[in-house]
């Protein structure tokens, strides 16, 4: 009989097994894959996945099945990775979100307030499908930050909290099996970008770095608490930020601006996990993903230990081969171009018998298009990327 004292407090789940890795013959294949390719093994299979899509819709009228999973339509591999949220992606993190309600109507446009208190001109009831425009951003100077921004990034809101629990519970086969544990969060630039606008931050950082300061040590304070709680829980394998900080010639920002404005939180935030996780032997890897042409921010991230980005948007220069060649010790997701896929299957089999035998041979490889795939892209032809995709699964 089980002694009071033995039974588990059901608001908070048992973390057996989330701090410590199962022998790696008792995880799954998809587990296996994903931790091969980030050991960088040669000659694995790849982890079968997709960016994302902007094309079911127009798949549908083209003869793709409602009724069939995408995993079985596509030959993609069963999840093999939990990703803890709550610190933003695109935008920052607010809690409570702002109100999201139309300010202006403008005929055939109207002038919408976003979640992320951004002044945005949309087609009048379709907000999303297309590149709105942005209006304005909720800070303009300090009293806008201070009044109507900050204090929706208090890491002592108690709501960032209440569904810890029950999200571990929802995942916890997984997290029993070995799956890859990834916190996600906004990245500094592209927080900065989403409360300041991309022209308007340039501006800022000349002429207001402590603003600029203060609201990244906001940002900083937040992240290392909400995972600091999640850490309550598991042992994490990687963190990724989501930065876009590149656009088709470079990057947004110098490289004097990262050292100054970002890397201080973001060395910061990694050594304190570091310092956290339960499992010592576990590696903890930091993960960037930029559209744009990302190359010259390669080094510049490795200086605080980069080993992972995505996802290497061709059309703006980034080649995969060339950069697995440069970095060998890098982890690589994405590098498809989408626009190959849009022409047909001979311009997919030569993008296929380019990249993927050098990739597989490398090892540290995860082909994904290098953005959502387009609805330019036909139903039949990405049937057939997928079938060459697995002739390397």
């Amino acid at each position: 009989m089980k002694k009071a004292s033995d039974a588990r407090d059901p608001r908070r789940p048992s973390t057996s097994g989330f701090h410590r890795l199962p022998p790696r013959d008792q995880m799954p294949l998809p587990v296996r894959k994903w931790r091969d390719t980030y050991d960088l093994k040669p000659n694995i299979g790849f982890y079968q996945k997709e960016f994302g899509f902007f094309t079911m819709e127009t798949w549908k009228t083209q003869g793709m099945p409602t009724d069939v999973p995408l995993e079985t339509l596509f030959g993609f591999d069963a999840p093999a990775t939990v990703s803890f949220s709550g610190l933003g992606w695109c935008e920052a993190a607010f809690e409570p979100a702002f109100e999201e309600k139309v300010l202006e109507d403008r005929g055939e446009y109207e002038l919408v307030q976003d979640r992320a208190g951004r002044h945005v001109l949309c087609f009048k009831n379709r907000r999303s499908g297309f590149m709105p425009e942005y209006v304005a951003h909720p800070v303009r100077d300090r009293r806008t930050w201070e009044e109507n921004v900050r204090w929706r990034l208090d890491p002592k809101t108690p709501s960032r909290y209440a569904g810890i629990a029950g999200f571990v519970e929802r995942n916890r086969l997984l997290l029993e099996q070995g799956a890859f544990v990834i916190q996600r969060v906004v990245g500094g630039y592209m927080y900065l970008r989403s409360l300041i606008g991309p022209a308007e931050v340039l501006y800022l950082f000349h002429d207001d770095p402590g603003l600029i300061h203060d609201c990244m040590k906001t940002w900083f304070e937040l992240a290392d608490a909400v995972i600091a709680a999640h850490q309550e829980y598991v042992s994490f394998d990687e963190l990724f930020f989501g930065e876009d900080i590149c656009y088709n010639h470079g990057p947004l920002i110098s490289p004097e601006m990262m050292r100054e404005f970002l890397f201080p939180y973001y060395g910061q935030l990694l050594r304190n996990m570091k310092a956290r996780q339960k499992d010592r032997s576990r590696r903890l890897h930091f993960h960037i993903d930029t559209d744009g042409y990302a190359l010259p921010t390669i080094p510049l991230y490795r200086e605080l230990g980069m080993d992972a980005m995505s996802p290497f948007e061709v059309a703006a220069g980034c080649d995969v081969i060339e950069v697995g060649r440069q970095y060998p010790d890098l982890v690589i997701h994405g590098g498809v171009d989408k626009r190959e896929l849009a022409k047909g299957r001979a311009a997919i089999d030569g993008l296929v018998d380019r990249i993927f035998p050098v990739m597989k041979a490398r090892g540290g490889y995860m082909p994904t298009c290098d953005h959502g795939v387009p609805e330019e892209v036909r139903y039949e032809d990405y049937l057939y990327y997928r079938r060459r995709c697995l002739e390397f699964a």
